[in-house]
């Protein structure tokens, strides 16, 4: 279930210093604190900062102030916690935002400005980590657990990310692919209807709407059962409720409910599902949008059946019937699926690389 109150421990003072025993030690005039999602200056101070992060990283930016605001508003705040570092005049140099993503699992954003002196940056990112390791306590505390894990993410190539995380006892233990597929207009009759069709015994359809236009909730809840199920066994997979599930993607920017497809085998006269895909759409300022592969999980028992590569042709072609010039995704470089074969069969490729880094904390600091 969603908490009505946050896990997370909301002044970041009193965090920072339970871990440290001291002041931050930071320069004359600058403050740890959060930010404002009301004021206009802190919301593009952020964005700012998110954007340059990602062009030092992999040298271009996409996100903007909708990918902020899921971090920072009040909805948000439900699940996160934020902190920043402001320097004399009040700008915020540095930011970091803790997500409850499920029990045992807690991401972190850790973004400091690229511009800082070394000694100013480094002393930001220690207070970051040491404060999204309070953190990490008090949510697992509020869970019961014994150990927390700190799950953050750096680009391949930002090797100023890796040498602060690697300093702070985060291990890096995956990479991830991130890929993309160009779509042309005349993939729009791929499928015949993307909204429905049938290939092999294998029905494609979207989600069911009710009476009143939203998502048919037994639908909903056969995506989520379909998802966990097949991904149970896969690398740092932990249970996620139906309503945490449900209330994570709809922060999403681009969520959509017309992007989410089930696939049913008929076999029997009872339709199975055997088969998600839950798609979002990736806005352009300067193009046409793209669709974005959020979700894609088969069971086990129906792999073989065509059901991952129908679900990937069903959204292809209901990106080429929304003049969308694209598909991305983002893949386990050692997934044990061979799922990277089938993308690059069907015409993905590697946009950019990204890593997963872990740290276990634990809950009761005097058994770290």
């Amino acid at each position: 279930m969603i908490p009505e109150d946050s896990r997370f421990e909301s002044d970041p003072d009193l965090v920072i210093r339970s871990e440290l025993g001291t002041e931050p030690g930071l320069p004359k005039g600058w403050e740890v604190g959060t930010p404002d999602p009301a004021d206009r200056f802190d919301v593009a101070r952020l964005t700012h900062l998110l954007r340059a992060h990602e062009r030092d990283g992999r040298g271009w930016a996409a996100s903007g102030v909708d990918d902020v605001l899921v971090e920072v508003s009040e909805r948000g705040l439900r699940m996160r916690e934020n902190v920043v570092v402001r320097d004399e005049s009040g700008e915020i140099r540095a930011w970091g935002s803790v997500h409850d993503r499920a029990e045992g699992r807690m991401l972190f954003v850790h973004i400091v400005e690229r511009d800082l002196p070394e000694n100013i940056a480094n002393r930001c990112s220690a207070l970051l980590v040491e404060w999204a390791v309070g953190q990490a306590r008090a949510v697992g505390a509020a869970r019961g657990l014994e150990v927390q894990q700190i799950d953050t993410g750096a680009f391949a190539d930002d090797d100023r990310q890796h040498q602060w995380l690697e300093g702070s006892g985060f291990e890096r233990v995956r990479t991830w692919w991130q890929m993309s597929r160009p779509v042309t207009s005349d993939e729009a009759t791929l499928t015949g209807s993307p909204d429905h069709w049938e290939q092999d015994g294998v029905v494609f359809r979207l989600v069911r709407r009710t009476g009143a236009g939203m998502p048919d909730e037994s639908d909903l809840r056969e995506v989520h059962e379909v998802l966990e199920s097949a991904f149970v066994d896969h690398f740092n997979s932990y249970e996620e409720t139906f309503e945490e599930f449900l209330f994570r993607l709809r922060e999403d920017p681009g969520h959509r409910w017309d992007h989410w497809w089930l696939a049913e085998l008929t076999d029997d006269e009872t339709p199975q599902p055997v088969g998600a895909l839950v798609g979002t759409v990736s806005e352009s300022s300067s193009g046409p949008d793209g669709s974005y592969v959020a979700y894609l999980g088969v069971l086990e028992a129906a792999r073989g059946r065509g059901v991952a590569k129908g679900l990937l042709r069903t959204i292809i072609a209901d990106a080429a019937s929304r003049g969308r010039d694209r598909v991305g995704l983002e893949v386990d470089a050692d997934s044990p699926t061979g799922a990277a074969g089938l993308y690059t069969s069907m015409g993905w490729k590697t946009k950019y690389v990204t890593e997963s880094w872990h740290r276990d904390v634990p809950v009761d600091p005097d058994q770290g």
